[in-house]
């Protein structure tokens, strides 16, 4: 094998951050059996698997001063004979990994194997806001359905798109769950409004303090609709020059309202 200079960190993290995916990436087995095929010291098998990958190919890394224990063990994951009853997870998992390697000037061919490629220098715009943004949701451990509005199509036209997209997810979620047919501050008023009885509630609206809860939450999807999802719906995307983190910051609150309408019931009352 030709000689291969150590991947930078960024690197080497992305790459390890794939093959140790919690969801979908290597089992912990998998890794010990692999690191001892390819004579990489397992460093700290106690951590968590991208971490572990990170520290044992960094140490490889450091003491030799090249990156072919990366592109070794790459090559034998990735073998696929593998992956037979499983041909998905190697496409996916070869196509992530090709994101990455694509800077270094490489790629995991069909036969599993890292070949020289022409080295990247960018992706598309949208592709790498939409890893950002993406990676950056799922370290807050944001709701599974907003991670679903970072995707590169809806982005391709700045964060506009994909918020607007997320917010009107929640007008969605509280049609299904109440049965009502309305929109915006009259379907919250409908579906949670203790004056007029409420179709739904966030919590079991005995107390003074759990009442309190429920206006608030009323409140809070009301404000809303009023200052984000309303204006993208009326406004041209370019009055609203909405930046990273204003998406960031807005996609967590709709993460938080998707979470507290997943534990909504319907509220045993008659209305009026």
């Amino acid at each position: 094998m030709e000689r291969i200079e150590p991947f930078s960190s960024q690197h080497l993290t992305a790459i390890c951050k794939v093959l140790g995916d919690t969801d979908s990436g290597l089992t912990g087995t998998e890794i010990s059996q692999l690191l001892a095929d390819c004579g990489i010291p397992d460093a700290d098998p106690t951590l968590t698997k991208w971490k572990r990958l990170f520290n044992a190919f960094a140490a490889w890394q450091n003491s030799k001063q090249l990156g072919n224990c990366v592109l070794m063990f790459v090559n034998r994951a990735m073998n696929p004979s593998l992956y037979t009853k499983n041909d998905n997870v190697f496409a996916t998992r070869r196509d992530e990994l090709n994101v990455v390697l694509a800077f270094s000037g490489m790629n995991v061919g069909d036969d599993g194997k890292i070949r020289r490629s022409t080295k990247a220098e960018s992706l598309s715009e949208a592709m790498k806001r939409a890893t950002r943004l993406h990676d950056a949701l799922s370290s807050r451990r944001v709701h599974r359905d907003v991670l679903e509005f970072c995707k590169a199509e809806l982005l391709d036209q700045n964060y506009f798109h994909a918020v607007f997209e997320a917010t009107k997810s929640i007008a969605a979620k509280i049609r299904t769950i109440s049965g009502l047919q309305s929109d915006g501050a009259d379907l919250v008023q409908q579906a949670f409004s203790l004056s007029s009885g409420p179709l739904l509630a966030i919590n079991p609206l005995v107390t003074e303090t759990e009442k309190g809860e429920q206006r608030g939450f009323v409140n809070l999807l009301i404000g809303l609709f009023g200052t984000i999802r309303n204006p993208l719906a009326h406004n041209p995307k370019t009055e609203w020059d909405m930046c990273e983190q204003d998406a960031l910051d807005i996609l967590t609150m709709v993460s938080l309202i998707h979470r507290k309408l997943d534990r909504t019931y319907v509220y045993k009352t008659s209305r009026p």
